[in-house]
């Protein structure tokens, strides 16, 4: 009964997807109006435009401005970013003492997997793509998005795909969490044996992350088509910004892994309800995890590489110069796409692969921190003699580089054989992934929405309240993850609800520091919200006086003219920079440091 239910279910979804397609292709004039900032996309005519956008909830629903749907990314990144870290956080008080039974083993591995699905699916792709489709048609003159019903329909597929993957939290008849771990090994994740695993939350679980990959394609292809074709006549590939040169890199990888992903999970739902034994069979596990990480390992880089660029594009703003080395750390970034593809078995080093094999990935996996370590050394040089504004953007900058290093140099270890066999599978492994994404992905992320927080609601947030959410993350980050990195040293293994005694002091500091940073994103919550609703309308343009050290860029000249336009018609024209590789005048080194509201 429970294997019919199952197929019911399943066959239920395809239909579903297949009507929701076969509904948007009979749609005619489904964008009824013209985006701010005009355009009709690549290759596209409408017959009926009207002059002004629906008002209410009937705009967020039916617009196509890439601006909007950045707006609308970013809402749905934020929340996904709220439901991981308050899952976390029930984890982490359940970790305070050994033996302790706030909840069940079970919940917690539900737990455990949602908030890794969320936080990498759900907040990491969906936060850059609120990035990338706000910004890069404004800083490369285009437009619009090449296709901007495509660009609508990748977000709108996002929302049904949170549900399905939480769908076992909801009370829905007998459907329970899927507890596979965000890595869905198999056999569990087939369902074999005596526990959870063949309950239709799993099924639900998978047909949303296979959602997800589906939206997160469409969009990395609307990003290569808008940079390859809507660039302005100013903008070249030489000096193309280089958070340009970084989604498109990243849409890249995204195009050749996904449909990989996408593929396993098909194969894997046809082993659990059609009685297939593509993973179910003899030497089924090692196949899922080649499959699984040759998506998996260019999955980090694609959540790495635009917060790279937000970075490299953010920091020299507030260090008076320009990024120091920009061709390299172009080149560093294409070095990084290309690289990815060739490390994904360091992850399974403790399986019993051929050696030889392990040999070759191991000598990849430590090359590729040579271009990662590049990136690194140009920011500090840029940095190097100049004008530092220690601004709350500034901040999250610099803590993305010294987090970035220690993630980096914890990974370079994991790359050598005889050392992962000793850390696989502790809590080493996820102090070192943690540095990562938190300490740095996220921390370049919280850089770009103060940055251009007045670019997007046209007020500026509390100064103050930002730099505290700065440092109670940064404390709270290297406090839980350094913990992590000692207890992998101890042989702590990952995945536990429960412990050693041995244990109990460096989970209890974990704690406290995942404590320190509910405290600061509370904190980010509160000024991020009321600064949107009562802060006072910004009425310049260059609201952080880049004008002074010759860094002015597209973005901000297209908001002082949304400025000017609503005072009067016109406005006068800036000299913007491009931010590519050509150089531009700035103030010399010895230069006075400019004095602005916008030094904290």
């Amino acid at each position: 009964m429970q294997v019919n239910g199952q197929l019911a279910l399943t066959v239920l979804m395809g239909l579903f997807l297949v009507a929701v397609a076969a509904w948007v292709a009979r749609v005619e004039n489904w964008r009824s109006y013209t985006p701010v900032a005009g355009g009709g996309g690549y290759g596209q005519e409408d017959s009926y435009v009207s002059n002004e956008k629906p008002s209410g909830v009937i705009r967020w629903l039916t617009t196509v401005d890439h601006k909007d749907i950045g707006l609308l990314y970013g809402a749905y990144a934020l929340t996904a970013f709220v439901v991981g870290g308050l899952m976390v956080v029930v984890m982490r008080l359940e970790l305070i003492n050994p033996g302790q039974t706030l909840i069940s083993n079970t919940f917690y591995n539900s737990l455990l997997t949602s908030h890794g699905i969320t936080m990498l699916f759900l907040f990491g792709t969906p936060i850059i793509a609120a990035f990338a489709n706000y910004l890069v048609p404004l800083l490369i003159d285009a437009e619009d998005m090449a296709f901007p019903r495509i660009n609508a329909i990748a977000f709108w597929l996002l929302p049904p795909a949170a549900l399905l993957i939480w769908a076992g939290f909801f009370p829905i008849g007998d459907i329970i969490p899927a507890q596979t771990a965000w890595t869905m090994y198999t056999p569990l994740s087939v369902g074999e044996g005596l526990g959870n695993q063949g309950n239709a939350g799993v099924d639900l679980f998978l047909l949303g992350l296979h959602l997800s990959g589906v939206a997160t394609t469409m969009g990395a292809i609307n990003f290569i088509a808008t940079i390859f074709t809507e660039r302005g006549d100013k903008v070249s590939w030489a000096n193309l910004d280089i958070f340009s040169w970084t989604v498109l890199t990243q849409s890249g990888l995204i195009l050749f892994a996904f449909p990989l992903l996408g593929s396993a999970l098909v194969m894997l739902l046809f082993d659990r309800n059609f009685g297939t034994t593509f993973f179910a069979g003899e030497g089924g596990a090692m196949l899922w995890q080649h499959l699984f990480w040759f998506f998996g390992h260019p999955e980090v880089y694609v959540l790495v590489l635009p917060p790279m660029g937000i970075v490299s594009y953010v920091l020299p703003r507030f260090a008076g110069r320009r990024l120091f080395g920009f061709k390299f750390v172009v080149y560093s970034t294409l070095a990084i796409g290309v690289l990815s593809f060739g490390v994904w078995a360091h992850h399974m080093f403790a399986t019993g692969m051929d050696p030889r094999l392990r040999a070759s990935f191991m000598a990849v996996s430590l090359a590729i921190a040579i271009p990662s370590a590049v990136k690194t050394f140009n920011w500090i040089t840029t940095m190097w003699n100049g004008r530092v504004r220690l601004t709350t953007p500034m901040l999250f900058c610099i803590g993305f580089v010294s987090n970035f290093i220690i993630g980096g140099v914890t990974g370079v270890f994991l790359a050598s054989i005889p050392v992962d066999l000793v850390l696989h599978d502790t809590y080493y492994v996820v102090g070192h992934f943690h540095y990562v994404v938190m300490g740095a992905i996220a921390f370049a992320g919280f850089a770009g929405l103060y940055y251009w927080y007045p670019l997007y609601t046209g007020r500026m947030y509390q100064k103050t309240l930002g730099k505290m959410h700065f440092w109670l993350s940064m404390i709270g980050t290297n406090i839980t993850f350094f913990a992590m990195i000692l207890l992998g040293y101890g042989g702590m293994p990952r995945r536990y609800a429960n412990y050693l005694p041995q244990f109990a002091t460096l989970h209890r500091l974990a704690t406290l520091g995942a404590l320190i940073l509910l405290v600061g994103q509370i904190i980010f919550v509160w000024n991020f919200v009321q600064s949107w609703l009562e802060a006072p309308k910004i009425k310049d343009g260059d609201p952080w006086d880049l004008k002074d050290s010759g860094l002015y860029t597209a973005e901000w000249d297209w908001f002082d003219r949304k400025l000017q336009t609503a005072i009067a018609d016109g406005g006068e024209e800036a000299d913007v920079v491009p931010d590519g590789g050509e150089e531009a005048d700035v103030v010399p080194d010895g230069g006075q440091e400019p004095e602005s509201d916008a030094d904290e």
